[in-house]
């Protein structure tokens, strides 16, 4: 716990049996309260390693998605009281290490979200990043900045952490199940005027490190822009969106299954 608030990392995993276990093992367990790994039907090992480790494990009949697990992750989090969550992938890709240190700006009030920018260090390509992807994240995230009116060094981190208000204000139910859930929960932290930080966060890619390929990439990038589109026309009144409404959070999901 930190100032009383417990701290739940969730581990939304897909055939991450090589990597889940120097990831598990990083995690600052001196102030995490518990882990949920939530598997999205792999193929490997992921769920008996996890069993193993003694984490918290649940499991899905299907391969449903990366934002479908992730809404998994948020539900199960909320039920076991979770005041602040933390999303760490169990690829490795991102340094479990800091999970304190964004954990604690958030239980100080400093924020709402804090995410994990590949980024701001400068240090991306040399940790491995694609260069393809480097620039069609620095592309993109210029383009939404123009279009969502922020200053943030990237929307394309998978490492977030939230406070419990937050997860249960979004309506995360109405997103996508796929790559964009992410964009399309943090133009909605955006939309409901939550406070972003953002820390430097090294990175490495690697061959056991999960990564969309080219193509999914692509259709990634669409996607974006569509939703930060969606976002802007939102906002000048132009159209309404469900996935910019209060309606249908996942708290009150949660509450009525």
């Amino acid at each position: 716990m930190i100032r009383d608030k417990k701290v739940i990392v969730v581990l939304p995993a897909y055939n991450a049996g090589k990597t889940l276990e120097p990831t598990y093992s990083e995690l600052p367990f001196d102030i995490v309260d518990d882990v949920i790994l939530v598997d999205d039907f792999s193929k490997d090992n992921t769920v008996e390693l996890a069993k193993r480790l003694g984490i918290r494990t649940v499991v899905h009949v299907e391969n449903l998605g990366y934002g479908a697990n992730q809404k998994t992750c948020y539900k199960e989090a909320l039920a076991r009281g979770a005041d602040i969550v933390v999303m760490v992938h169990p690829d490795y890709q991102y340094s479990p290490k800091l999970v304190a240190p964004m954990a604690y700006l958030i239980a100080t009030d400093e924020f709402d979200v804090v995410l994990g920018s590949r980024i701001l260090s400068g240090g991306a390509l040399q940790g491995g990043m694609p260069l393809y992807k480097y620039i069609s994240n620095r592309i993109l995230t210029l383009f939404q900045n123009f279009l969502v009116r922020q200053k943030l060094s990237e929307y394309h981190t998978g490492y977030r952490a939230f406070s419990r208000k937050v997860l249960e204000t979004l309506p995360l139910e109405e997103n996508d199940n796929d790559f964009i859930f992410d964009n399309q929960m943090l133009c909605q932290i955006i939309h409901y005027g939550f406070r972003i930080g953002e820390m430097t966060c090294p990175t490495k890619y690697f061959p056991e490190a999960s990564s969309i390929n080219l193509s999914r990439s692509i259709k990634y990038g669409i996607g974006v822009l569509k939703v930060s589109l969606e976002f802007c026309f939102c906002r000048m009144h132009l159209i309404r969106s469900r996935i910019f409404s209060k309606r249908h959070t996942i708290q009150e999901q949660r509450i009525g299954s």
